[in-house]
């Protein structure tokens, strides 16, 4: 009984449960640098994307199709990086770029906000605030810059609030893992900063 009862349970919810592994497949790839992330995200984008749509956390959907454009870019801007110096190098992020960053979070939680309000949707306001910085994380992320890290530690910690009031157990559950993996990738990722760095600041030898 047990056992018929947890197989009905991943066949009505199988969309979200594909999304949860193909979450965690793809970020843990991130917090490798591996290339790979790129495809696995994009098919965890339109499993979410399907999946916050019938729950009407609409803007939650709509950032999926933001999501699904950064991850086409983020997979070409790292595959370029990867032929150009051998590697994907981490960067940081200048002070301008910050607060540009966080500015522009600012904005699209105000805009999406008042969009999302007019539409309906659960939760509005949190939900665009929500949305609006996870595309400024995705951005630094495409970047390569690893203060990503952090600004997705800070929102995926509030989504698993959102996802439990919303009765999205599967989702809040990944968000809590995707926080631990948002930890290792900062320390992995803070690692390589730090070799790199450390490799440039070698002296050249020059032979005669």
């Amino acid at each position: 009984m047990h056992w018929a009862a947890i197989a009905n349970y991943f066949v009505a919810n199988w969309m979200e449960d594909a999304g949860v592994v193909t979450s965690v497949v793809g970020i843990w790839l991130t917090t490798r640098r591996s290339l790979f992330c790129w495809p696995v995200v994009l098919v965890s984008d339109v499993l979410y994307m399907m999946v916050f749509y019938r729950v009407q956390l609409y803007s939650d959907s709509l950032l999926q199709l933001f999501f699904l454009a950064f991850t086409l870019y983020g997979w070409w801007y790292w595959s370029r990086g990867v032929r150009e110096e051998g590697e994907v190098r981490i960067t940081r992020l200048t002070l301008p770029g910050l607060y540009a960053g966080l500015f522009a979070g600012l904005v699209g939680s105000v805009l999406l906000g008042f969009v999302m309000t007019r539409m309906g949707a659960a939760l509005p306001r949190l939900d665009a605030t929500l949305m609006s910085y996870s595309l400024v994380a995705t951005w630094w992320q495409t970047r390569k810059h690893i203060a990503s890290w952090w600004l997705w530690i800070a929102v995926d910690l509030i989504y698993i609030g959102e996802y439990i009031y919303k009765g999205l157990k599967p989702t809040a559950a990944l968000y809590a893992l995707l926080v631990a993996l948002a930890a290792l990738g900062l320390r992995n990722w803070r690692r390589a900063l730090q070799a790199t760095e450390a490799e440039d600041e070698k002296p050249s030898v020059c032979r005669a």
